[in-house]
């Protein structure tokens, strides 16, 4: 690795009264100083040790032997592995805007293996009746699913946590971690895992890990135990929770208090927040982030509640994973619908306090909204279409916003059909839209079948089950068994969509220009040197023609318009490049420029 050095968190009874050493390694000796212990750090309490190791750069694979010692009597001892490294994990490209990303949340996509439901020494067992409960997807669910992932155009895959989450309740979202370092039994093992990142790889999909830096669950192994008196923040006090104002971060006027409140205060009393300012904490959230990167050969990162942790440490976290992996995409979560704060926290952002970050991407919550109220809010000389493109005008916000990542819902809010009020017409725009449009485009599993939530925003609700992940479902997503007319069609709309973007590079890393929408007709261009493509959104319930002539800039050297046929209402017909062009009733059109 980059960095030579090595902190190890060692627990045990007592253990603080030891001494460790370095006596012996699977090569026969380490006289060839591979590792050298350089350090001891004993904290608060008794029953932990950090043990600060530096490998040289020569060392090879091996097992060394830590002894910890009481005077001369060598008390246990404990082997430890130094692994390989990947082969070419750290030049390997990242997930870029040249992807498409299936999110998923993985207790509710497909149940590959029964057997795994209930655990022992795992508190809460299935129950798909609870909307809130466990209902049994694992990883080999994914596994079993990954041709048809593949098959849909998708080249990522974005996983909700699948760390230990032994929690009372609500155990199966998986941000409430209580071992950092192991899958939860229930949904497999560390070594499926890894096969799960192995198997994606072999059909072109990355496996990007949801990291949670802010917070762990109160079910911890260390909980009862802490290693020193700051490991949390509000250790030992009352319950303080999160003002949730992201603002005091940048307010010039804001409350010292404010800020402190919003970094520090827990989400909910069963999510302790981290004290990063903590250098053992924030060692060991660092490590465990590069662990699992090269235990599972992973393709990125999406880092949950990004600005809540303490802003120095986002930095130097930031600083040693690119360090490790110098080409990786970092996605934060920033949920606001301001793009001003959600741009400060991109790397090469000229800030107004100097802050600097290394993160590679953020995810654009604005955007998002404004495709909402631009698709659902009526059209006119401010509204509708006009929002969207409002926001995208303040991409100068952005050091790199081809790089944010763009999308219709998570696991987190309604999904996109209930948004857009069950218009499926709307949905195919919002689709075009987010496939065509600069960023990386992310689509939470069951958005291709039109899944939804009516009714209600319980969370357990909207991260249903997608039907066909269990044997025993009478509709089958994947295969299409029982799927009413309008689910087969935006199923078949969004895998030939999804497919023919997987093609086009103009799209991946093309520029855009766009034109103010005008009479609930939105246009913009995609291109580069070698192709060009014009997006038209008709949003009026009636077919509308448009002047080519407004886009004399892009069309001057035209002279056709070839349509991609995308769904039955796509047009079939290739179109002179002046003129007017008619665009069906509420539609999105995509046409290549010849």
């Amino acid at each position: 690795m980059e960095e030579p050095s090595l902190q190890l968190l060692v627990h045990g009874k007592n253990i603080g009264e030891l001494t460790p050493s370095i006596v012996s390694n699977s090569r026969g000796g380490n006289s060839d100083n591979d590792v050298k212990l350089v350090g001891v750090q004993r904290v608060d309490s008794n029953n932990y040790l950090f043990i600060d190791l530096e490998i040289a750069k020569h060392a090879k694979p091996q097992t060394i032997t830590i002894n910890f010692n009481q005077g001369d009597k060598v008390v246990t001892s404990y082997p430890y592995q130094l692994a390989a490294r990947q082969k070419n994990h750290a030049a390997s490209q990242s997930y870029s805007a040249k992807d498409a990303i299936y999110l998923i949340t993985p207790d509710r996509f497909a149940n590959g293996d029964p057997d795994n439901d209930s655990v022992a020494g795992l508190i809460e067992g299935p129950n798909r009746d609870k909307a809130g409960g466990r209902h049994g997807g694992d990883i080999q669910g994914i596994i079993n699913h990954l041709d048809y992932i593949a098959d849909m155009g998708f080249t990522q895959i974005w996983l909700n946590p699948v760390v230990e989450n032994n929690q009372e309740t609500y155990s199966y979202h998986g941000y409430s971690a209580t071992d950092f370092y192991n899958i939860d039994a229930r949904f497999g093992s560390n070594a499926l895992y890894r096969e799960l990142s192995a198997k994606a790889q072999e059909r072109g999909i990355g496996i990007i890990i949801d990291v949670v830096l802010n917070h762990a669950g109160s079910g911890h192994w260390w909980h009862n135990d802490l290693p020193t008196k700051d490991w949390y923040n509000y250790q030992g006090q009352s319950y303080q929770g999160t003002n949730h104002k992201r603002e005091a971060l940048h307010d010039p006027y804001a409350a010292a208090s404010d800020k402190t409140v919003f970094s520090d205060g827990w989400f909910v009393p069963t999510m302790p927040d981290f004290n990063q300012r903590n250098p053992l904490m924030a060692n060991y959230l660092i490590q465990n982030t590069i662990w699992w990167l090269e235990y599972a050969n992973l393709s990125g990162i999406r880092v949950d509640t990004y600005s809540y942790p303490d802003k120095a440490f986002l930095t130097e976290w930031t600083r040693r994973v690119t360090n490790e992996y110098p080409n990786i995409n970092i996605v934060g979560e920033e949920w606001t619908t301001n793009p001003a704060i959600v741009s400060y926290w991109q790397k090469g952002k000229q800030t107004h306090d100097g802050y600097k970050s290394y993160l590679p991407s953020v995810m654009d919550f604005p955007l998002q909204d404004a495709l909402i109220k631009g698709l659902t809010n009526q059209e006119n000389w401010n509204t509708g279409l006009n929002e969207l493109y409002r926001m995208l005008a303040n991409d100068f916000l952005y050091p790199a916003p081809e790089n944010l990542v763009i999308f219709p819902d998570n696991h987190d809010m309604s999904r996109i059909y209930t948004q857009l009020n069950e218009d499926q017409a709307l949905f195919n725009i919002a689709m075009v839209y987010l496939a065509t449009t600069r960023g990386i485009p992310q689509f939470f599993y069951g958005t291709e079948i039109l899944m939804s939530n009516p009714g209600t925003d319980d969370h357990g609700i909207i991260r249903t089950d997608f039907p066909g992940g269990w044997q025993d479902d009478k509709v089958n997503g994947f295969s299409n068994k029982g799927l009413s007319k309008a689910q087969k069609a935006a199923k078949h709309f969004m895998r030939t969509l999804l497919n023919w973007r997987k093609n086009t590079p103009a799209i991946h890393q093309g520029k855009l220009r766009h034109y103010g929408p005008e009479n609930g007709v939105y246009v913009y261009f995609r291109y580069d040197d070698n192709e060009q493509y014009m997006i038209v959104i008709n949003k009026n319930a009636q077919d509308t023609a448009i002047s080519l002539e407004r886009f004399d800039e892009m069309l001057s050297n035209a002279n056709s318009l070839m349509p991609i046929a995308l769904d039955a209402n796509s047009l079939t017909k290739s179109q002179k490049a002046n003129g007017d062009l008619v665009i069906p009733k509420k539609s999105a059109q995509v046409f290549a420029v010849k």
